[in-house]
């Protein structure tokens, strides 16, 4: 990390213009692909749900295909040999046009292809900016803005949130229609700044000092030095690797549930209050503030400590809206879920880099998958149970506990007696 960091250009480590512009431009992105063509679906959803076109079943099942969208985009990714930058300028006009079909049909099984290819869009976007972005940054010696990058679908969670609650009697139909001529206006904002980058000695560690917030990136690599010490001090086990993919699909069940139907469920529980608009806001900012302190705490320490202790705090959030159903118990659920959401992704690709070396891209791939799975049966799971039970209770503390069991699974195999690659000391790996 130090000899990383001793030849970086002075001007890009003084904060340079083309640094900044890069960042930024990527910010914006996000917040166009995740925070519109993704998540712009949980406030808009109680608007459908009151519209009468839509019941909590069926709202369920277009989340799922959302996530199922994503899941089938993020394991294409790997073979897709798309220059980066006209595959974002590709992923910015699809969301653009889906974002507006949303709002120009109401047929059901239409409704439900939209958001499955809303779903895979944001995945082949999120990654290709993540690796446009990155590499652009490694060639300027500016891996700190990396961290500007992931606030990006804060943004896009805040902003879609404030204006659903400020516009929220207008209908979904409207909703929908806004968000994507706003998608339309940022999407042009940053169109001129996605040309290709040239591949040099500086991509080769495009992802090595990221903070690997891009789940399903192919190219995510470490430094010869860091894949040399992986091999040589801290040899790589099968069964650490198989764990990591399992337990890093338990948050994608785990938040999902909160985060598809947290406006419906504080809704409910505070009949005619302005604040169940305002709690998806409240997500929204924890998760820019998560993504910007996980890229600063020390890279020594252990990720599946981390990563228990991020299942902690979310479990910890989903519970509080169960045992303290008021404002306060919401708002401060809603950032317990959200100031982990990407340090969870941080910690798992650091971990996978840590166990792989320069041939961790497999493993991000099958972990990806695992939390897309999860993410998909989540709201098969919820939506059923609130309509039988009349309440989502039940499948709030399947959640919760699914996340505590899951903490308990990575501290079992970060500690566990006679494992065969357990570290001495930091995880060097991590800190090319």
């Amino acid at each position: 990390m130090d000899n990383l960091a001793s030849t970086r250009p002075l001007v890009a480590s003084a904060g340079s213009h083309p640094a900044r512009e890069a960042a930024i431009a990527c910010m914006v992105v996000l917040a166009v692909a995740l925070g519109i063509g993704r998540f712009a679906f949980t406030p808009l959803l109680p608007l459908m749900l009151h519209g009468g076109g839509l019941d909590i079943r069926h709202g369920g099942w277009l989340a799922s295909c959302n996530y199922a969208g994503y899941f089938a985009g993020a394991l294409a990714c790997a073979a897709l040999r798309v220059e980066p930058a006209r595959m974002v300028r590709v992923g910015l006009a699809l969301t653009v046009l889906l974002t507006l079909a949303m709002g120009l049909t109401s047929h059901f099984w239409v409704w439900a292809i939209v958001r499955f290819a809303a779903g895979a869009v944001s995945a082949w976007t999120f990654v290709f900016a993540s690796q446009w972005g990155l590499r652009r940054l490694a060639e300027l010696g500016a891996h700190g803005w990396g961290g500007v990058i992931y606030t990006g679908p804060g943004f896009g969670i805040i902003a879609t949130g404030l204006f659903v609650s400020a516009a929220g009697r207008l209908g979904a139909t409207v909703g929908w229609l806004g968000f994507g001529i706003a998608a339309a206006v940022l999407s042009a904002l940053v169109w001129r700044v996605f040309v290709a980058v040239p591949t040099g000695p500086g991509a080769a560690v495009s992802a090595a000092g990221n903070g690997g917030n891009d789940a399903s990136h192919p190219t995510h690599s470490t430094s010869p030095t860091a894949s040399a010490t992986t091999s040589s001090t801290n040899p790589p086990h099968r069964a650490d690797a198989f764990w990591l993919v399992v337990l890093y699909g338990v948050p994608g069940f785990g938040y999902i549930i909160t985060a598809t139907f947290l406006p419906v469920i504080a809704h409910h529980a505070l009949p005619g209050s302005a604040w169940p608009d305002l709690f998806w806001p409240m997500f929204g900012l924890a998760l820019i503030a998560g993504a910007l302190g996980a890229a600063r705490l020390p890279h020594h320490w252990d990720n599946r400590t981390l990563l228990a202790a991020c299942y902690v705090l979310q479990a910890a959030g989903v519970a509080l809206g169960i045992v303290w159903p008021t404002a306060g118990g919401f708002g401060l659920g809603s950032m317990l879920i959200g100031l982990p959401f990407t340090a969870i992704t941080l910690f798992a690709m650091r971990e996978a880099r840590r166990l792989r070396g320069d041939h961790a891209a497999g493993l991000m791939g099958y972990a990806t998958a695992a939390y897309g799975v999860g993410q998909i049966i989540g709201p098969l799971v919820a939506a059923p149970i609130a309509v039988h039970t009349g309440s989502f209770s039940l499948a709030l503390w399947l959640a919760a506990g699914a996340l505590l069991l899951g903490a308990l699974g990575l501290m079992w195999v970060a500690y566990r007696p006679n494992r065969p690659n357990r570290p001495n000391g930091p995880n060097r790996s991590q800190q090319a």
